[in-house]
C-alpha cells in the first residue's frame, strides 16, 4: 500500500506549518499535522461558486472575488460558470499554496489561474474587502474551514460583525455574498442578517453523492 508522502512544507502568518501531501496523485493540504483540504473532495466547493455565479451570470462585466484558492476548485467552478467578459480576483494569502497550485509539474490549478480573466493577488482577503467599496459582483470565501477558522487565527475577523459590514460594503448593488462552512453555524447566520444579508442556507456533500456534509450561505445584499 501506498503511504502519504510530504511534498513541500511553509509557515502560515501565526507559525503554524503548512504542508502538501501526496498519495497516489491524489494531493492533500495539513495545517499543524490536522487535514484541511483534498483533491478527492470538493464537490462543495464548486457548488459553492455555482450559487454565487448563478446569481451574477446575467451580469455585463461581472466582477467577483474569490476568496481562497485551496487546490483551486471553487475558482475552476467560478470560471465555467462566469462569460467571457466577467473579471475574477482571486486572492490568497499563502504564497506557498500560490506557488504549488502554479507548479505545471503538480495537476492543480495552473490552467485556471492563467485564465485572462483571473487576476491573482496574494493578499489577505480581509485586507482586500476592507480596501474595496462598490467593487464586485460577488464576494466567494472559502477559506479556512469557514466562520470556524484553523489554519490562521486573523480569518476569524472575516465572519465577526465588523468583517460581514465590510463584505457588504465592499459589493455593489444586488451583489452577493457566498460563504463555505465546514458545518451549520446559526450565530453565523444571524450576524449575516443583521449585517443586512438577505440569507439562503444549502447543504452540499464533500463528494457528488456522499461524504460529509458541508453548509453553504448566500447572502444578497
Amino acid at each position: 500500500m501506498k503511504k502519504w508522502t510530504t511534498v513541500e512544507e511553509a509557515f502560515t502568518p501565526d507559525g503554524k506549518t503548512i504542508s502538501l501531501h501526496e498519495h497516489d496523485g491524489s494531493y492533500a493540504i495539513h495545517v499543524d499535522g490536522i487535514p484541511l483540504m483534498s483533491t478527492r473532495q470538493h464537490a462543495s466547493e464548486e457548488k459553492l461558486a455555482e450559487l454565487a455565479c448563478a446569481h451574477v451570470r446575467a451580469m455585463r462585466h461581472a466582477r467577483v472575488l474569490v476568496g481562497g484558492l485551496g487546490f483551486g476548485f471553487t475558482l475552476k467552478a467560478a470560471l465555467a460558470a462566469l462569460p467571457a467578459d466577467a473579471t475574477v480576483v482571486m486572492a490568497e494569502i499563502l504564497g506557498a499554496v500560490i506557488a504549488w497550485n502554479r507548479n505545471p509539474a503538480l495537476p492543480l490549478a495552473a490552467d485556471c489561474m492563467a485564465d485572462p480573466r483571473v487576476t491573482v493577488l496574494q493578499q489577505d482577503v480581509g485586507a482586500l474587502i476592507r480596501q474595496s467599496r462598490g467593487s464586485f459582483d460577488a464576494i466567494i470565501l472559502d477559506v479556512d474551514n469557514g466562520p470556524a477558522a484553523l489554519s490562521t487565527g486573523a480569518n476569524v475577523r472575516l465572519y465577526d460583525s465588523a468583517g460581514l459590514r465590510h463584505a457588504r460594503a465592499a459589493l455593489r448593488p444586488a451583489g452577493c455574498l457566498a460563504v463555505w462552512s465546514v458545518a451549520p453555524d446559526a450565530a453565523f447566520e444571524r450576524r449575516m442578517t443583521q449585517a443586512g444579508f438577505r440569507v439562503e442556507l444549502h447543504r452540499s456533500r464533500s463528494l457528488v453523492s456522499s461524504g460529509r456534509w458541508h453548509t453553504l450561505f448566500l447572502g444578497v445584499a
